[in-house]
């Protein structure tokens, strides 16, 4: 089973949370899909939840803090210095709105925007590294952004993350992105009524299993599940409308 439990490489996504409007809904509904459990809630870190999957933290689960901000999955980036991280995500065109802010013992988180107004994070390790569960059953397997000028999210990404963009073949200009060997995620451009931004893609047993759960709890397919040069893999919607996709785990 991999698992981690040191701060990620900076530029790595290194956690995804969610903001819910119906935290019992939700929880329900990911625990179903991705055999989550839960752990925390405390009101002193705001009612947020941490899921595990076999013990090993996967994701964040929270309240929603703006009603009129639609519910998705963010990705945060690992720094090892949030505030220098911050500062260039301003020099290069993107938009802080949360500054970086000290959650108790844990680490130091920041929300932006890059400069076409998609959302992510950073997250800075304290007591709290990330994922500790990754490319398994339940966990995150890849974080990719869908944008509409894909030269210039590559030209801001790499301002600010130091990131190297590798063109895949036969991918209509789809690009990894990587600051060592290994590919760290993906960016590519829009199109017309697939998710845009960051996206979260995790891992499942079953593909097929998992679109029929979707579909069950009243959620929503956008690209129903097809076999890739990665395995079997689907793009969905949950109940609230906040897209991600599965893709078949080779492991498990």
């Amino acid at each position: 089973m991999p698992t981690r439990d040191t701060p990620w490489p900076d530029g790595t996504p290194c956690w995804v949370d969610y903001g819910s409007a119906d935290i019992d809904a939700t929880k329900r509904f990911y625990a179903d899909l991705l055999g989550w459990e839960y752990s925390g809630g405390e009101p002193e870190f705001g009612g947020y939840l941490t899921a595990t999957r076999n013990g090993e933290q996967a994701a964040g689960l929270g309240p929603q803090q703006d009603p009129d901000d639609p519910p998705r999955w963010t990705t945060y980036f690992a720094t090892s210095d949030a505030a220098a991280t911050a500062a260039r995500i301003t020099e290069a065109g993107g938009t802080v709105l949360v500054e970086p802010m000290e959650v108790g013992p844990m680490g130091t988180m920041v929300i932006a925007l890059d400069p076409q107004g998609n959302p992510f994070g950073l997250w800075q390790a304290g007591m709290h590294t990330g994922f500790r569960i990754y490319n398994e059953p339940g966990g995150v397997t890849w974080n990719e952004a869908a944008v509409d000028d894909p030269d210039a999210a590559r030209a801001f990404y790499s301002a600010v993350f130091g990131f190297r963009f590798d063109e895949m073949p036969d991918s209509g200009g789809y690009t990894t992105f990587a600051t060592g060997d290994n590919p760290l995620g993906g960016l590519g451009g829009h199109q017309p009524g697939s998710p845009k931004g960051w996206t979260t893609c995790f891992s499942v047993t079953s593909v097929d299993d998992a679109v029929a759960a979707v579909e069950s709890a009243e959620g929503k397919v956008t690209m129903g599940a097809m076999e890739t040069s990665f395995g079997r893999f689907a793009v969905v919607e949950d109940p609230w409308g906040a897209a991600f996709s599965v893709m078949e785990s080779t492991t498990g």
